[in-house]
């Protein structure tokens, strides 16, 4: 009997897949340095760099990278603008956003409005390869540092959120009315749906997937519950 020949493997299915990134920042050496770390890392390319907010916004819109690698301050609208910009065209793109500063109101806003990753730029090297893997993966990424900083803030809630806040998303998640929500925390339903509303707005959600979504993410629920 005559064996069929192997398939040939094709060297495109295997390669990983290229994380495109957009590079933006003011300091023209401290994008060069940022270049230079993100050309020296494997399955990255930087695609484009811009130098302010609106030229980013621009570009994002021309090459559409996976991610956007931005300094928070920044001439023409900064990181923020370019956030609120992409949430609203691009939605899929992911942005990390670099700040001098780890104040919870930067990172908790930054969050609220989408951010995929919050870096400090005293941070070492290695932490930029470490954040693009992990918003890579569809997770929320913050320097340590920060994270530190907001645990100290909301206790173990999420990123922007109290602890009572989270314990009424997972219990949301979970397929529970405002009614069971409020009777399992001995709450009244008014306050649950005020939560809720709150919730929405500092995660920038806005229905009811997109919170199970973002618990399923975050841990908060098993996906098979």
């Amino acid at each position: 009997m005559t064996r069929a020949p192997a398939p040939v493997p094709d060297p495109a299915a295997a390669a990983p897949a290229t994380l495109r990134v957009l590079l933006a920042d003011d300091h023209h050496l401290v994008r060069a340095g940022l270049r230079s770390l993100l050309d020296a890392m494997p399955g990255v390319q930087v695609v484009a760099e811009a130098a302010d907010g609106a030229s980013a916004l621009l570009l994002a819109f021309e090459h559409r990278p996976d991610v956007v690698l931005t300094d928070i301050a920044m001439p023409e609208g900064g990181g923020m603008g370019l956030l609120r910009g992409l949430r609203a065209r691009e939605p899929d793109c992911k942005v990390v956003l670099l700040s001098m500063y780890d104040h919870d109101a930067y990172v908790a806003e930054a969050i609220r409005l989408g951010a995929s990753g919050y870096l400090v730029k005293s941070g070492a090297a290695e932490e930029l390869a470490q954040a693009l893997q992990t918003v890579a993966r569809g997770d929320v990424y913050l320097s340590p540092r920060v994270a530190a900083k907001l645990t100290q803030a909301f206790g173990t809630g999420q990123p922007g959120l109290t602890e009572r806040q989270t314990e009424v998303l997972r219990l949301i998640a979970r397929g529970q009315s405002s009614k069971e929500v409020a009777r399992a925390l001995n709450l009244s339903v008014k306050t649950v749906e005020t939560h809720r509303s709150q919730i929405m707005d500092r995660l920038g959600i806005r229905d009811l997937a997109g919170l199970v979504r973002y618990a399923v993410r975050r841990g908060l629920v098993d996906p098979d519950e």
